[in-house]
């Protein structure tokens, strides 16, 4: 068989993403509630601090946090939460999908790897990710009253171009537990949880004891969110100077990539010699 040209891999990952794209948009009111639910997800921290917040709450937590703007913090961190939520969302889906759907053992006869197709499905989750967060920034701006424009936005968008590359390799370790157990929907609700807790969503991890701190500046996500935040709000890189911090994110892009494909292909080479991929 001939091998497949560059151009050719091309249109199969953009096809793959094309027909997600074009599917979600028979559904405008998913794309409604993609936008409101980080809105909704920071309000309710923001209106609780505006209720029962204190002067000293406000203090300690600019002490903290090193911003006394509270309301773009939390909106920040909601607004990545729902990118990062996005990527380990879809992959697993489809995955689980092909699973259930009997079509995941036929790709293996397909004349290009899994791999591209899988691309699409990440290029769709990115593109979908990008529109829900940006959307959900702006609008809560305008809802809960805060300048949305402050800061360096072009860094900002910097931070999560090169967060998306670690993100997605570690989707290929959380689809290699998916492809293991055959279940989605509890790893989801589990991963969501863990996923908010590390990087920190609705507080700064610098709070933390220092080995959960030390497992949470592991998780690539942690350097994205505080990368945005400090860009547009000036709380702190962690390492000091923006520069050092998107560093550290390379080095994951480096080797996050190839520890969950190698991870991913360890396990799903287990289960095709066991009970097979098409078992659900």
């Amino acid at each position: 068989m001939n091998q497949v040209s560059w151009r050719s891999l091309l249109s199969i990952v953009l096809a793959s993403a094309r027909m997600r794209f074009l599917t979600i948009t028979r559904y405008p009111g998913q794309l409604i509630l993609d936008t409101f639910i980080p809105i909704v997800f920071a309000a309710m921290p923001i209106l609780l601090g505006r209720a029962g917040g204190e002067e000293n709450a406000a203090i300690a937590f600019q002490r903290n946090t090193g911003t006394a703007d509270y309301v773009a913090y939390l909106l920040i961190g909601s607004s990545v939460f729902t990118i990062v939520s996005f990527a380990f969302w879809h992959i697993a889906y489809w995955l689980r999908w092909e699973q259930e759907a009997g079509t995941l053992e036929a790709l293996y006869l397909a004349p290009v790897h899994r791999f591209w197709i899988a691309a699409g499905t990440a290029l769709y989750s990115c593109g979908r990710g990008l529109f829900a967060a940006f959307t959900a920034y702006f609008l809560g701006a305008l809802i809960l009253r805060f300048n949305p424009l402050q800061g360096e936005l072009g860094l900002a968008f910097l931070f999560i171009l090169v967060g998306f590359i670690p993100l997605y390799g570690l989707t290929l370790l959380y689809g290699a537990v998916i492809l293991k157990v055959k279940e989605a929907n509890a790893l989801v609700n589990l991963m969501q949880w863990a996923v908010s807790f590390l990087m920190g969503v609705f507080f700064p991890i610098t709070i933390f004891p220092p080995l959960l701190k030390a497992i949470a500046l592991l998780f690539p996500p942690t350097w994205m969110t505080n990368g945005v935040r400090s860009a547009l709000l000036g709380v702190g890189f962690f390492l000091g100077h923006w520069y050092l911090d998107l560093a550290v994110l390379w080095v994951f892009m480096l080797f996050a990539p190839l520890l969950g494909y190698w991870v991913f292909c360890q396990v799903e080479n287990n289960v095709r010699r066991n009970e097979g991929v098409g078992q659900f």
